[in-house]
């Protein structure tokens, strides 16, 4: 499987079919442009989606090897009031966000032009140039790349969520059953490991596109320098007298929308709630003065637990586990 898309993603019933026909004939760029230096941006354009979840199934693909294989049963937690999350059983659910699901279609019946008309479009991790995920994880297990890609290490994190509680839009998501707490506190640390969206960071490495970019058939999204995105996404708006959203958001992300319609009427129409974020306007979290000084407490002893966290890693990846178990 590995980083090769299959033609299935293309293929996501007769609509998909037709969009991808119709798009062969349009050269597609074989590298990310500034994947070294400034801080990459994408752009979607809501206007174009049209739902066909071809991006859907190319994440899902794509990302399959670093999904969560958990081991049951599950330890005892405490105090009880940690739950479990598990949705090891439930691998196929795409229309949230998900530890196996980490980018779905969400879907909006709006009035474009006196028309009511559905706008369907992708959601996934924002990529916030100031994450409050990131800068307020105690482990450091969440980390900002130098190219404005936010990732969590899998190796490190411990499923407490709080990544979850102050993202702005709840994006990341647990599952129970992986994880460095099952070496060190099965039954006290936190539960597992979470999940989310790391824009392909692997494939970026090597020039390559994200997989949901590579395989759409209508061109919905488009990576490169923040600057170049934000100047392109005021172009269409103004084209179009439409919005954007995400420039400023929570100080500004590198995941940018433009819709026809408000973002207001957009939030209204879609569905909300567990693994759905919403479209609110977001207010700067990291440029509250507890939050900031909560990231300089954290800072430290984040990089302290993410050195020990990372060590432990390699001692045993190098040991193996006969030994360690003599």
């Amino acid at each position: 499987m590995g980083n090769t898309i299959s033609r299935r993603a293309f293929l996501k019933g007769g609509i998909a079919a037709a969009g991808a026909l119709a798009a062969s004939s349009l050269p597609l760029p074989q590298t990310v442009k500034g994947a070294t230096g400034e801080e990459l941006a994408t752009l979607i354009d809501i206007r174009k989606c049209i739902g066909c979840e071809a991006c859907v199934e190319a994440c899902q693909e794509v990302n399959a090897p670093k999904f969560p294989e958990p081991t049951k049963p599950f330890p005892k937690m405490y105090p009880s009031r940690v739950k479990v999350s598990d949705w090891s059983e439930d691998r196929d659910v795409s229309d949230r966000l998900t530890p196996y699901n980490w980018l779905f279609i969400q879907e909006a019946v709006v009035t474009v032009k006196g028309e009511k008309k559905i706008l369907t479009f992708p959601r996934r991790c924002m990529h916030c140039q100031n994450p409050p995920c990131a800068d307020l994880c105690p482990w450091g297990a969440a980390r900002k790349l130098k190219n404005g890609i936010t990732r969590i290490d899998a190796d490190l994190c411990l499923g407490g969520s709080k990544c979850n509680k102050v993202c702005p839009w709840h994006i990341p998501q647990r599952q129970t059953g992986v994880g460095l707490y099952l070496d060190i506190l099965p039954s006290f640390a936190g539960n597992g490991v979470m999940y989310k969206c790391d824009r392909c960071y692997d494939r970026i490495e090597q020039g390559k596109l994200p997989a949901c970019i590579e395989v759409c058939p209508e061109n919905v999204q488009k990576i490169g320098p923040r600057h170049e995105i934000v100047k392109e996404a005021h172009a269409i708006a103004t084209e179009i007298n439409g919005y954007i959203y995400g420039e400023t958001e929570n100080g500004g992300t590198n995941t940018l929308y433009v819709s026809p319609v408000p973002f207001e009427e957009l939030n209204r129409a879609i569905e909300k709630g567990p693994g759905k974020p919403h479209l609110r306007p977001v207010k700067d979290a990291m440029a509250h003065a507890d939050n900031l000084a909560k990231a300089m407490v954290v800072a430290p002893i984040a990089g302290v637990a993410a050195a020990v966290g990372k060590f432990y890693n390699t001692s045993k990846k190098v040991t193996g586990p006969k030994e360690q178990d003599k």
